[in-house]
């Protein structure tokens, strides 16, 4: 009679789905505020009409999946994503887009595939890809820049231009550093700027580099605490860097220099907080340095010659279906494995 084969023991860390996203919303935290200082209360508006929505939506899944709310509710993840799809999201987004793109990412991204650890793609981005598609015009209305107005648009002026149809809000909009970028003229003013002014806080755009900052002390936070590991964000941001490099010094006049990409847009939440999520993101070390790199330079491309100004989104959900292949490749030798030859 053969011997039973039992898998090899393990130590478990501790950790726990709840403990990670309790630690993942804490990070979230510096660049939140750093938000809501340079661009007024909008952005908290957005996250808590988001994880209302989050909590609904996936309250709704588990119910008609028979599975147990409690528990699957309590881990948090649910608010993780909503909290993630408010934050790539205008604060000026009309509420009804705001409410389709949680929805669509818990109960399509998520439960349609299985539920928490099932999924193939990101939720958040699976969300926000979707009604980015959807709504183009809607969702190229940005918060203008703190430099361009006297102060953030007051509590009463982002409630109006969210929950009422028709708000006007051409005051309160401007084009970020990315939009520019896609026009020669804007980019040849902001490279202008640049080389004038080559001091934090203007070389991404006014306000949004000191949002940039915040994800980058969140980041950094997930790394000490073990929450993330360093190949991904390293991968991406070098990658991203190496790309804007070569083509800002082929052509300075036409590409933007490396250091903005790092800056603008969602360059560092994608790196530490969306590109790194376990469930989707590749797994073994040299797959996580391959799959980060790729989405840099995906990012690059997309924001260079693709119609939306920031690509970190598509870039991640692209990565997101490479990951199983790029595992496959990257797998390490189990401790006596034979390999063809030897």
């Amino acid at each position: 009679m053969a011997e039973p084969i039992f898998s090899s023991p393990h130590r478990h860390s501790g950790a726990t789905v709840r403990g990670v996203m309790l630690r993942v919303g804490a990070a979230l935290l510096p660049g939140l505020a750093a938000y809501a200082l340079n661009f007024g209360i909008g952005v908290i508006i957005q996250c808590l009409l988001a994880v209302a929505v989050a909590i609904a939506t996936e309250w709704l899944m588990l119910t008609l999946r028979g599975r147990p709310v409690a528990a699957h509710l309590g881990d948090g993840s649910a608010i993780v994503t909503g909290l993630l799809v408010a934050l790539c999201l205008s604060p000026l987004t009309p509420w009804w887009i705001t409410v389709l793109a949680v929805v669509f990412a818990i109960a399509i991204a998520k439960h349609a595939f299985g539920g928490l650890g099932h999924n193939l793609f990101n939720p958040a981005m699976a969300g926000y890809a979707f009604v980015l598609l959807s709504f183009p015009a809607q969702m190229n209305l940005w918060p203008a820049a703190p430099a361009t107005v006297e102060h953030a648009p007051s509590a009463a002026a982002y409630f109006a231009a969210i929950f009422s149809p028709g708000a006007p809000i051409d005051a309160l909009s401007g084009a970020t550093a990315l939009g520019h970028m896609k026009s020669q003229l804007g980019l040849m003013a902001m490279v202008s700027e640049i080389r004038t002014e080559p001091m934090f806080g203007t070389l991404a755009g006014s306000g949004w580099e000191w949002v940039a900052a915040g994800w980058l002390a969140g980041g950094v936070g997930l790394l000490a605490l073990g929450v993330i590991r360093w190949q991904i964000p390293v991968a991406m941001l070098a990658a991203l860097f190496a790309a804007g490099a070569v083509f800002h010094i082929y052509d300075s006049d036409v590409y933007a220099p490396p250091l903005f990409h790092l800056f603008a847009g969602a360059t560092l939440l994608g790196a530490f907080f969306i590109a790194t999520d376990p469930v989707t993101a590749s797994t073994t070390p040299r797959g996580r340095l391959i799959y980060g790199g790729l989405i840099g330079l995906l990012a690059y491309v997309v924001r260079t010659w693709g119609a939306f100004p920031d690509g970190i989104a598509f870039a991640v959900l692209i990565g997101n279906a490479a990951a199983p292949l790029i595992d496959h490749f990257t797998r390490p030798r189990v401790l006596g494995e034979q390999t063809h030859g030897t």
